[in-house]
Formats: C-alpha cells, sequence, structure tokens
C-alpha cells in the first residue's frame, strides 16, 4: 500500500511539477511576443515618422522653388516644371502622412503630422515675399512640432 501511495504522490508531483512550468513557459512566452511585437511597431513608427518628416521637408522646397518661379514668369516652363514637381512632391507627402495616419493612436501626433502637410501645402499660395516667408516659418515650426510629438513614441 505504501508502494501506491508513494507513486500516487510521485506521479501527482511530476503532473504539478508539468503544469506549473507549462504555465511559467507560456508567460515567459506572452512576454517575448508582447516584447517582439512592440518593438517591431517601434521600428515601423522610427521609418514611417522620419520617411515623413523627410517628405514634408522635401514637399517644403518643392513648395518654395514653385512660389519663386511663378513670381518669375508664371506661365513660364520653369514654373511648369516647377508646379508638377511639386506635385509630385505632395503626393509623396501625403502617402507618407497615410502611414503615420495608420501607425499612430495618439490623436496629437495625427493632429501635428496633418499640420504639418497644410501649412506646407500652403506655401504656394503666398501673395508676396513676406507671406511666402511667413508661411514657410510656420510650416518649419509644423515639422518640428510633428517631431517633437512623434519621438517620445519611439523612445
Amino acid at each position: 500500500m505504501e508502494a501506491i501511495w508513494a507513486s500516487v504522490v510521485a506521479v501527482t508531483g511530476t503532473l504539478l511539477g508539468s503544469v506549473i512550468t507549462h504555465t511559467f513557459q507560456r508567460l515567459a512566452s506572452d512576454r517575448g511576443e508582447l516584447f517582439a511585437r512592440s518593438e517591431a511597431l517601434r521600428q515601423e513608427r522610427i521609418t514611417a515618422y522620419s520617411a515623413f518628416a523627410e517628405a514634408v521637408e522635401d514637399y517644403r522646397h518643392g513648395q518654395a522653388d514653385r512660389w519663386y518661379r511663378k513670381q518669375e514668369t508664371p506661365a513660364g516652363d520653369a514654373f511648369i516644371a516647377a508646379r508638377d514637381e511639386a506635385h509630385r512632391l505632395r503626393t509623396a507627402a501625403r502617402q507618407a502622412l497615410y502611414r503615420v495616419m495608420l501607425l499612430t493612436d495618439t490623436p496629437e501626433v495625427n493632429i501635428a503630422a496633418e499640420r504639418a502637410y497644410e501649412c506646407t501645402r500652403e506655401i504656394s499660395n503666398a501673395q508676396d515675399q513676406a507671406g511666402r516667408d511667413t508661411r514657410d516659418a510656420q510650416a518649419k515650426r509644423a515639422i518640428a512640432d510633428f517631431v517633437s510629438r512623434a519621438s517620445p513614441l519611439v523612445r
């Protein structure tokens, strides 16, 4: 009879050890998966946020070039080429904006990204040099604001 009880205790101990081991391994696995997922999201955000900042800066330069070419010769070939390039850069910036919006669940970051895009878009609508300079400065500040708001999400 003692042999049976010893066997029951041994089997019970083995089963209990297996259950506990499985539970701890599952928790460790879940933590590892969560870490891997958060790290992948962080890397994806770094890529998207920096690509957006780069695209909107390029767009800002394109808008400035468009404005200056329009001042020189409104119907000239240089203006038409600058306008077409600004449209291409606007599309690239808008695509980068969509990636930011897909990866961000923080409204302040999305609002800052949209503001940077909108401020940049307005540069070519300036009526004079002072207006262009003001709009360009606003766009620079909006881009910097986006970067400062987005950076805590990638640290």
